[in-house]
């Protein structure tokens, strides 16, 4: 496979070439429209579930099948990479993801639309890492965490911009309307792949090991299902729920033993022996799990439990890229003259924003959602250029697309299992302490007589009724969002000394 990576003099922007920049626009055009779709997804399901009559968790199999997709096919891309070639493997990728998607707004049955959804996650996910090794393989050192943060611009842009284009056209048309945005990109990015890699067509036969990638796929798939079922299957009650562990669990020990006992295994166990490698790719997982969290639940605490439009959500909920752009303006020459430094206190902006967001109740304020969302891109900008960078310093060059695949791996399935988790914890803290509190509501309780309480809260008829019961569910489910808030701040705090087992950067790069 060709890389062009170059032993020029040290240099700033001004050393970019070209076909250099040509590569950077095609990677950032590629980045924001697998981006889009992660956020495009959430915001039109409540649309897509009442177009297709279909029930709660009917349609969260629109959600999970394609983060399942997306995680399965991740692993395959650097023998995709090498069997294809970087210009093929880039350009048939995108082409049906941007099929796939064109699919999803024309689907007619909640089946075309899970088959549709499914297609655009395995077809998608190669675009990351993709992007993520060309990158690494054709700019030279000294200029990797310039690349890596304009990259990053596109993989922010695209999440970030999802939700406001997607409620503008949803509220002009329909949900359809937000996948059909999607083409137009896709066909862009085609163009810029067809120029900008030309030059990348060399292929390398390479054997594929098949009962790794089944084994890994299956297990993933098993742990994936279990803890987006495993609460409406009541767990280890359902024969369904005790399948998929037990299946999981089989799968993944397949997998181990197969990765350590065969001369070519399907994910080569000797990149954890690289220390820097070994940290970055828990460190990704980390990242993983405060990716997209705030996106997924922000939108339905708003619109649910504080009536916010589509719109009004969106336009709160960008105010995260405006602090992952905020970043890009100090993290390159943060990530030069101290990347451990800088991974820690992203880290720990992180960890600042979620325990911030955990001190929140009912009554949470526009001022409070936009400055904690925009916290939050911060510090994640902050921490991923430089981990990105110390993760892969040490690593042969030949091994670049490979363990770029592994480390998407981690931080797609970190997002989609940490995703299932947050639900799960809204789901049960909703239920217990809705239990909880209605049983107070007696005759007998004293407090429900007071005065100075709304008239709708009284115990004398079913409307009243009705409406005190609705608004204890706000409050039960407000302390679950609140439960989910606090595991993330734990989550980033609990990482934040990783940074400093790493080693440092060789002082000539």
């Amino acid at each position: 496979m060709t890389t062009v990576v170059a032993d020029t003099d040290k240099g700033g922007l001004f050393t970019i070439s070209g076909r250099q920049w040509l590569i950077l626009l095609m990677v950032q055009v590629a980045n924001m429209l697998f981006g889009m779709t992660i956020t495009i997804a959430n915001l039109v399901l409540p649309q897509m579930r009442g177009n297709l009559s279909a029930s709660p968790e009917e349609i969260s199999w629109v959600i999970t099948l394609n983060l399942v997709a997306t995680a399965v096919a991740t692993p395959m891309t650097g023998w995709l990479a090498s069997r294809l070639g970087w210009r093929n493997l880039m350009f048939f990728t995108v082409l049906g993801f941007t099929v796939a998607s064109l699919l999803c707004g024309l689907s007619r049955s909640l089946e075309a639309l899970i088959l549709a959804r499914v297609a655009q996650g395995a077809f998608g996910a190669p675009i990351m890492p993709m992007g993520q090794a060309i990158l690494l393989a054709t700019f030279p050192k000294h200029l990797q965490p310039t690349a890596i943060v304009i990259w990053g611009i596109g993989a922010v842009f695209g999440p970030v911009m999802g939700p406001i284009v997607g409620s503008i056209a949803t509220e002009a048309y329909n949900w359809r309307a937000a996948f059909f945005l999607i083409v137009p990109l896709g066909i862009a990015s085609l163009v810029c792949i067809r120029f900008a890699l030309r030059d990348h067509t060399g292929q390398t036969p390479v054997k594929f090991d098949w009962i790794g990638f089944i084994a890994l796929s299956v297990a993933m798939t098993c742990a994936q299902l279990v803890f987006d079922r495993g609460h409406r299957l009541d767990w280890f009650e359902s024969r369904e729920i005790v399948l998929f562990v037990f299946t999981g669990a089989l799968a993944l020990w397949v997998f181990v033993v197969h990765c350590l006992t065969v001369k070519e295994p399907f994910l080569n166990p000797r990149l954890l022996l690289d220390r820097n490698f070994s940290i970055g790719l828990l460190l990704a997982l980390v990242m993983g799990m405060l990716n997209f969290i705030t996106i997924v639940l922000y939108p339905t605490l708003l619109h649910d439990l504080r009536g916010y439009p589509d719109n009004a959500v969106a336009y709160l909920i960008s105010a995260r890229g405006l602090g992952n752009w905020a970043a890009f303006l100090v993290v390159v020459q943060f990530t030069r003259l101290a990347p451990r430094a800088a991974i820690v206190t992203g880290m720990a902006i992180q960890a600042a924003a979620g325990f911030w967001m955990a001190g929140f109740d009912i009554n949470l304020s526009d001022h409070e959602v936009f400055w904690s969302n925009l916290l939050m891109g911060f510090g994640q900008s902050i921490a991923f250029t430089p981990m990105t960078v110390l993760a892969f310093s040490t690593l042969p060059p030949r091994q670049v697309t490979e363990g770029t695949s592994v480390f998407t791996l981690f931080r797609n399935f970190g997002s989609s299992l940490f995703i299932s988790i947050c639900v799960l914890i809204i789901s049960r803290s909703t239920a217990a302490n809705y239990s909880r509190m209605t049983e107070n509501i007696t005759p007998y309780n004293k407090t429900l007589a007071a005065p100075g309480l709304p008239a709708q809260w009284s115990l004398d008829g079913v409307g009243s009724l009705m409406s005190l019961s609705n608004e204890i569910l706000r409050q039960a489910a407000m302390i679950g969002y609140v439960n989910a808030f606090w595991l993330i701040a734990l989550v980033a705090a609990v990482a934040v000394p990783l940074a400093g087992l790493m080693h440092r950067l060789p002082r000539d790069e």
